[in-house]
């Protein structure tokens, strides 16, 4: 296999007793990454958010680019391992981690493996800004291959302020009006 571009999220939001800080475990990670034989090619600033589900502690998040030969299954096996080593422990999803890594986008298009179960680009990530702002900073013309929208531009509409429904008008109670 040619070597490939992927787009990786780092995200933490638990001290290590270690590496220090979420955003300490983030800057580990990305060298961890280099060590394990990825090139990266660029990585954004990490940037504070709010968790979704139910972990009730801010993440710090990035993004990164990096080339490797590996294929999608192959890296993701990776990027687990690296979860692994940083005290990961799989259970709860959006629970409290110590590190956590996904593949956004690659190259390739998309794919979608049932086993290993990984989905690119990944499912959530029009939705979250934690991903696309970062993401955006560093690899903005990247297109995403379903909607053929640049990251810049999800990232725009992901901004934009949602139109609430207006609100029905409520039905007349015919029992108690009088003619």
């Amino acid at each position: 296999m040619s070597a490939m571009l992927y787009l990786i999220a780092l995200g933490s939001n638990q001290r290590h007793r270690r590496l220090g800080s979420p955003r300490d475990v983030i800057h580990a990670a990305s060298r961890r990454l280099g060590d394990e034989g990825l090139q990266i090619i660029a990585i954004s600033r990490p940037i504070a958010s709010r968790p979704v589900g139910p972990s009730q502690r801010s993440y710090a998040n990035a993004v990164a680019i990096i080339e490797t030969h590996l294929s999608p299954p192959a890296l993701l096996a990776l990027l687990k391992r690296i979860e692994s080593a940083h005290g990961r422990r799989t259970g709860q999803p959006w629970s409290r981690r110590v590190l956590d890594l996904d593949i956004i986008l690659w190259s390739g298009g998309a794919f979608v493996s049932d086993c290993p179960p990984l989905t690119i680009p990944h499912p959530l990530m029009r939705e979250r800004s934690f991903v696309l702002g970062p993401a955006a900073e560093i690899a903005g013309d990247w297109r995403d291959p379903l909607t053929g929208l640049t990251i810049t531009q999800l990232a725009s509409r992901n901004r934009r302020p949602r139109k609430r429904p207006e609100k029905a008008p409520k039905p007349l109670d015919h029992a108690t009006k009088r003619p």
